[in-house]
């Protein structure tokens, strides 16, 4: 199973800083999300993209995750020279973690 058959990720971008919020679609299923996403897994998940700090912050009456990424966008949106930079394409990304809470993670 993967984060895509329980939930929907919406991301965003400001600088060099992307945001991601993974929001459950049943709220019995948040807390599967809240185990299993941590930063250190979405820091891996994103490596060679993410070149900074990840954080999380639970959102438990939202059944959401929400990550700040930073280091994340080649510079900025402005000032990459990546095709499509933007924070809305790591929301994508997220949706492909395997629900497996044991590493090793599926890494990219």
């Amino acid at each position: 199973m993967k984060v895509r058959d329980i939930a929907t990720a919406r991301s965003g971008d400001k600088g060099n800083r992307a945001t991601l919020s993974v929001i459950a679609r049943d709220p019995a299923d948040y807390p599967l999300l809240e185990r299993v996403l941590t930063a250190e897994r979405v820091q891996a998940h994103y490596r060679g993209v993410v070149h900074g700090s990840v954080q999380r912050y639970p959102l438990p009456h939202l059944g959401a995750v929400h990550f700040v990424m930073n280091d994340a966008l080649g510079g900025g949106v402005t000032r990459s020279l990546a095709l499509d930079a933007h924070g809305k394409t790591l929301g994508f990304a997220i949706l492909d973690v395997s629900l497996d809470a044991d590493p090793p993670y599926d890494l990219p």
